[in-house]
């Protein structure tokens, strides 16, 4: 039973614990369904080739008989291992399909998740009082009443396609051996789609029924979310690391501010502040870009590469720096010198454009 205490959809912290576990969502009954009926689909593909390799075991084997003018016990068996082998030859074929069903169907369900925590030793499994509580617990009961529920639908259908056939069946000893082997293995067929289609849909309402019981049995505490958070959010490293992550987000998105710059004013390596200005649409002048050292030299190096203005003015760059935040306009008390470095670049763009 489930605790009442939990009442919270798991985290994917807790789903990604659980996979590593070996504690997964599956539903063994898929696998079964469905590996059953694409058995039986290829099996009926291959009827003919089936049909044919079994009517000429059958042949060989009463031929072998025939010819034996005394049947001694030597002789039996060595007809007899004949026989095994062929039945042998033809059953390894479908027993490697069934394991490759199986294989395939268990792998999509688990995404081919392969864990050995399950196979540790666990004294508390070897105890006799804890395996009596297991054989009453609402899993038990869920697992016996399927058991029951799936018995009586192959019971049931196996019974009515057997009440419709018997007439026909009681004529195979007349029949010639072909038409014999035909009807014997078309009945069996319908009784392989009947359960097939039955166990298929049965195995659909058990998937979802186990995807319930997972995610009932995998629900977390108010205090168990508590304790994740803190453990993850709280911890030195990973928050240490959140904030590398978004430190190297903001450089790059401010990098790619930087060939939209004006001018750029240096201090002229210690410092380097992105100005962009709008006329019309902004009050002053905005800061896009701005870094010391190694930020700096970026910012001087990408505005190189562009063509955006590089003007050297060492007090005028550290107080951007210091006073400005990117993004934000700069305050009146830089108005005067700002607009005398804008003054002369449009001058000098004007220069350039009339000489073209």
């Amino acid at each position: 039973m489930a605790d009442s205490s939990k009442t919270e959809k798991a985290t994917e912290k807790k789903r990604r614990d659980e996979r590593k576990k070996g504690n997964i969502f599956f539903s063994r009954d898929i696998v079964n369904a469905f590996g059953f009926v694409t058995l039986a689909f290829v099996i009926r593909l291959l009827a003919p080739l089936i049909a044919g390799y079994s009517k000429n075991m059958m042949t060989k084997s009463i031929a072998e008989l025939g010819r034996a003018d005394s049947l001694s016990l030597a002789s039996a068996g060595e007809i007899l291992r004949g026989i095994f082998i062929d039945f042998f030859l033809l059953a390894v074929p479908v027993g490697l399909l069934a394991a490759a069903c199986a294989v395939v169907f268990t792998g999509v369900q688990t995404r081919f998740l392969f864990s050995t925590a399950r196979l540790k030793p666990q004294l508390t499994r070897l105890n006799p009082a804890n395996g009596l509580k297991r054989l009453f617990t609402l899993k038990s009961a869920v697992e016996l009443l399927k058991a029951l529920i799936k018995f009586a639908i192959i019971g049931s259908v196996v019974y009515n396609t057997l009440k419709d056939l018997i007439n026909d069946i009681v004529k195979t000893p007349g029949m010639a051996l072909e038409d014999s082997l035909g009807f014997i293995a078309k009945s069996i067929y319908s009784i392989a789609i009947g359960i097939a289609v039955y166990v298929a849909l049965f195995a659909i309402a058990d998937y979802l029924y186990q995807w319930w019981e997972y995610e009932r049995e995998i629900r977390m505490t108010k205090q168990e979310l508590k304790e994740e958070f803190k453990q993850t959010e709280g911890d030195p490293q990973i928050k240490a690391r959140i904030k590398d992550v978004q430190r190297k987000m903001a450089a790059m998105r401010m990098m790619r501010k930087v060939p939209t710059a004006d001018v750029v004013i240096t201090n002229p390596t210690h410092y380097a502040v992105a100005l962009k200005y709008t006329p019309g649409v902004d009050d002053a002048p905005i800061v896009v870009a701005k870094g010391k050292d190694y930020v700096a030299l970026k910012i001087i190096e990408i505005a190189k590469k562009h063509d955006v203005y590089i003007t050297q003015n060492k007090p005028l760059a550290r107080g951007l720096y210091e006073a400005v935040d990117i993004g934000k306009p700069i305050p009146e008390e830089f108005y005067k010198p700002v607009a005398d470095i804008l003054a002369y670049i449009y001058r000098l763009k004007r220069k350039n454009a009339a000489s073209l």
